[in-house]
């Protein structure tokens, strides 16, 4: 008992010595960030691992994804290796602060709260919050779901999105919170709730890939922007991924990784 005690005390002064020292070094206007990153020669990438088709396990139980393909690119022009780095999307800004990993690449909305707090990319691609109702349902828009109960992701831009739009949620009888976009998938078809809030990318994907009796509705919540987090102040690293973007661009690159993922070029870098 002593022993572990003595060795939790060595790792809490390890990490505190790590925490002050990133401090110290945000405090001083020092940007480290792309340095520490081809000193150490990876990359860590922290994401939703259930977000298709952004980022999500295949068959085989491997992360596969469009922003993994866009990353593993990124890394290699680099000169560094990737590291997946599987994360609980509620709690992704403090996995970034305290240095678990380096950045937050996952079908990531730039808001404007969210740019007080951390170091964004521009946007590389453009999205909107939708609602997904079962086929069959009688839904045809968000006034028609008054009195229904809805559900959306934890941590996700959809609860901004539902704030935003007052007489969508004053009408709404319950919103119903889930860990991860799948489950309220799942529940969606089960008749647990009566609709989702959810990323068109991923309502399409789910859509068309699992063949299940969903539709979006036509009216949509908000329109928004996927880009890069990193922590705040890490602006050498970010504009080193950004630069990597913009020569995938120029290159043909990034449309081949798009075409394999949404049958067109849908980005917006450089734009």
């Amino acid at each position: 008992m002593k022993r572990c005690t003595v060795l939790l005390s060595a790792l809490l002064l390890v990490a505190s010595a790590l925490f002050a020292q990133g401090t110290k070094e945000q405090a001083s206007g020092v940007d480290n960030s792309l340095q520490k990153i081809l000193d150490k020669g990876q990359l860590v990438m922290g994401l939703d691992d259930t977000f298709p088709p952004m980022g999500f396990r295949d068959e085989k139980g491997e992360i596969v994804g469009f922003d993994v393909d866009l990353a593993k690119e990124v890394a290699k022009r680099m000169g560094v290796k990737l590291k997946l780095q599987p994360i609980d999307w509620n709690a992704k800004e403090q996995e970034l602060n305290t240095g678990n990993i380096d950045c937050i690449w996952n079908g990531f909305t730039i808001t404007e709260e969210r740019k007080q707090a951390m170091t964004f990319t521009p946007a590389y691609l453009r999205n909107a919050q939708v609602v997904v109702v079962r086929q069959d349902s009688a839904f045809t828009d968000l006034a028609s779901l008054a009195g229904k109960t809805v559900g959306y992701q934890a941590g996700s831009s959809a609860l901004s999105a539902i704030e935003a739009t007052p007489s969508f949620q004053k009408s709404v009888k319950e919103f119903v919170e889930f860990k991860e976009n799948l489950t309220g998938l799942m529940d969606l078809e089960i008749g647990g709730i009566d609709a989702l809030v959810v990323d068109l990318m991923v309502a399409n994907d789910n859509i068309n890939r699992s063949g299940k009796a969903f539709r979006i509705l036509s009216e949509e919540l908000a329109p928004e922007d996927y880009g890069i987090g990193f922590r705040k102040g890490d602006q050498k690293l970010a504009d080193a991924v950004w630069q990597q973007l913009l020569a995938m661009k120029a290159d043909g690159t990034l449309a081949q990784i798009s075409t394999k993922w949404f049958a067109a070029d849908i980005t917006v870098v450089g734009k």
